[in-house]
């Protein structure tokens, strides 16, 4: 961002937080935000965390750090010193949000908590992170990515129906709190510069990822029936049950394509047809279907399995960037499945700027 774009350009952050919180400070710092990352004599131990750059494990080469933490300053600080308490308070003055993760009470013990800094600086806003919250029977348990994909419900979801559950393969509960601990940060922010009163955001983080469960506590508390774990399916859309298959194998990767109904869903399963039948591949029963009569909640599921099954034959044949433009083209609902190397690069996200070249000594 440039000049008066800078939402938050006038504001100053300390941030004291570990990996449930680099996401909630780097949020800050690309919206403007003068953020000072904090580290203990030492160095922050997330530095030791893979990837590293070439593979050579080295804190200064570690890009997962970078990642989270390229757009801040940093200083190191030791609070449970007087010197360092004494720094701490000196900060404060000119502080505006302070983001932290320490266990629920630390700061309490050291006379540095919400309540003490808040007479040094009443605008301040604190925001406490911390895996269930400052309240409650868990507040004192501790919580990594795996247990607070387990217990948010995130993980009851994820997998296959006839499998135990999983995880997903790469680390997101931690993305999921930062974005809501920085979505709190900033509505405080706001109500701070509506009354000049600052105030202490308490984030959990199992409440935070439940969020990443979708309608799955919804669906329970309409249906009183537990969302089962539906793979590569679709649950929930037909009145006699029939699962949706979500997502098709293509000669180099995966799609997404989904049989749907209304005019929309109408159209894309015409194009498909037709795209098949151009190919030789349409099977009789499809190129005589009406689609103009199907109807996604009474389908049964002899009838969806005959369908997918043709249609699997035809992704089968193409790459994922043939289906993108083949849908493009024929204004179908279909999307490749991307990968990391995808996503880096994709011409959408490199035309934005998505992805910078940043210089490191």
């Amino acid at each position: 961002m440039e000049g008066k774009q800078k939402l938050l350009k006038d504001c100053r952050v300390l941030d004291f937080s570990n990996e449930t919180g680099f996401l909630c400070g780097k949020i800050l710092g690309d919206l403007g935000a003068d953020v000072i990352k904090v580290e203990r004599p030492g160095g922050d131990p997330s530095r030791n965390l893979g990837s590293f750059y070439k593979d050579e494990p080295d804190p200064e080469k570690n890009l997962y750090w970078f990642s989270y933490n390229h757009n801040k300053r940093g200083i190191t600080l030791d609070i449970e010193t007087e010197t360092g308490k004494e720094i701490l308070l000196k900060l404060v003055k000119d502080t505006d949000i302070l983001i932290e993760t320490f266990p629920p009470g630390y700061l309490e013990k050291l006379g540095l908590d919400y309540n003490a800094l808040s007479k040094i600086n009443p605008q301040l806003v604190v925001t406490s992170i911390t895996p269930f919250g400052q309240t409650g029977p868990y507040k004192d348990y501790k919580g990594s990515d795996l247990i607070l994909t387990a217990m948010s419900g995130f993980m009851s979801v994820l997998g296959d129906a006839d499998k135990p559950p999983v995880r997903p393969t790469v680390p997101q509960s931690y993305m999921w709190i930062g974005m809501h601990a920085a979505e709190g940060t900033l509505m405080a922010y706001y109500h701070r510069g509506m009354t000049g009163e600052g105030q202490q955001v308490d984030v959990s983080g199992q409440a935070g990822v439940t969020w990443a469960a979708s309608v799955a506590p919804a669906f329970y508390d309409y249906n009183k029936e537990i969302p089962s774990r539906s793979g590569c399916f679709v649950t929930g859309r037909s009145i006699t049950g029939a699962i949706i298959r979500a997502v098709y194998p293509c000669k180099d990767g995966y799609v997404t394509y989904i049989i749907y109904g209304g005019p929309a869903g109408i159209r894309t399963n015409q194009q498909l047809t037709a795209w098949m039948d151009s190919k030789g591949m349409a099977p009789d029963f499809l190129k005589n279907k009406d689609w103009a009569k199907f109807d996604i909640a009474t389908v049964t599921q002899a009838e969806r399995d005959q369908v997918e099954a043709a249609n699997m034959e035809v992704f089968k044949t193409l790459t994922k960037a043939e289906c993108f433009q083949g849908f493009l083209e024929k204004d179908m609902l279909g999307y490749p499945v991307m990968t990391a190397k995808d996503i880096l690069e994709d011409e959408q996200l490199q035309s934005r700027g998505m992805w910078q070249q940043v210089e490191h000594e």
